[in-house]
């Protein structure tokens, strides 16, 4: 039941969907926490920060087009979210707004627990918003050997310098030994939606391959990296991971292993 005391969380996008609102939604009903959650757009950030400090919002995922034009309007930036200059969470503490990146939490998290070699040449396909967090997050891990593949001639040698890496504009040429997926190549409802992101060269010369693309968890790319017996991460495990960062965030509570599997679950089918 709704009242008084509930919490409102919500998200901040410019397409929204409606993963994070089934996630969040079902770990409240789930563990009986009086909280909801809801998504919204805006074409005003500034305003719709300043109602997450008003309103007493709990937090507010924040997603693309506003990673990085809500920064300012924030009291603190977590070291998550300032490694990159991108907020993807924002929780709010009795009206101070900390600004935290879960996707790069997350990342890193999934690149330990799955015991990448940092010896290893990576090949980093993407530079955008989610292409700086794990970028960030494989050079926190303690990689070096990385290349940054990036049709755009500005961002891609630009974050390349940044981060102390290679870059080329095609993902092709060099074999690497861990393969990274940033791009929209193989989501649903894409243009790219049936195509690869690397080819089936380069999976074959890898040992590991990771597509952060969420949906289908299934992607093209991990479907033939399955078929070549090779380990794989997939975007369904970010996602899920990065989500269950911002509901410990917001309710100081974390679901077990099985909730959390029982969660993601639900928000894929909806």
């Amino acid at each position: 039941m709704i009242n008084r005391e509930t919490q409102l969380c919500m998200s901040l996008a410019g397409r929204p969907g409606n993963f994070g609102t089934r996630f969040h939604n079902y770990l409240y009903e789930k563990l009986g926490l009086n909280f909801i959650y809801k998504a919204f757009t805006t074409q005003d950030i500034a305003a719709a920060v300043k109602g997450v400090r008003a309103l007493g919002i709990r937090g507010c995922a924040v997603s693309m087009p506003f990673k990085e034009s809500c920064m300012p309007f924030l009291d603190a930036i977590d070291p998550s979210a300032k490694v990159i200059d991108s907020v993807n969470t924002i929780v709010n503490d009795n009206g101070r707004l900390t600004g935290f990146n879960t996707d790069y939490i997350a990342v890193k998290s999934l690149i330990t627990h799955h015991q990448l070699n940092t010896a290893a040449r990576v090949m980093i396909r993407g530079s955008g918003g989610m292409g700086k967090a794990v970028i960030a997050a494989f050079r926190d891990a303690g990689f070096t050997d990385v290349i940054i593949a990036a049709r755009n001639r500005e961002s891609g040698p630009a974050l390349a310098k940044q981060y102390g890496f290679q870059w080329q504009p095609q993902p092709e040429g060099i074999a690497c030994d861990i393969l990274v997926n940033v791009t929209p190549v193989g989501m649903t409802g894409g243009k790219e939606s049936h195509e690869l992101a690397f080819s089936e060269a380069m999976v074959s010369a890898a040992s590991v391959v990771f597509d952060v693309v969420a949906l289908p968890p299934d992607t093209p790319l991990i479907r033939l990296a399955q078929r070549l017996d090779k380990q794989t991460i997939s975007g369904a495990e970010v996602i899920a991971l990065q989500a269950v960062e911002q509901f410990a965030m917001y309710t100081s509570v974390r679901p077990n292993a099985q909730l959390i599997a029982e969660a993601a679950r639900f928000a894929r089918e909806g």
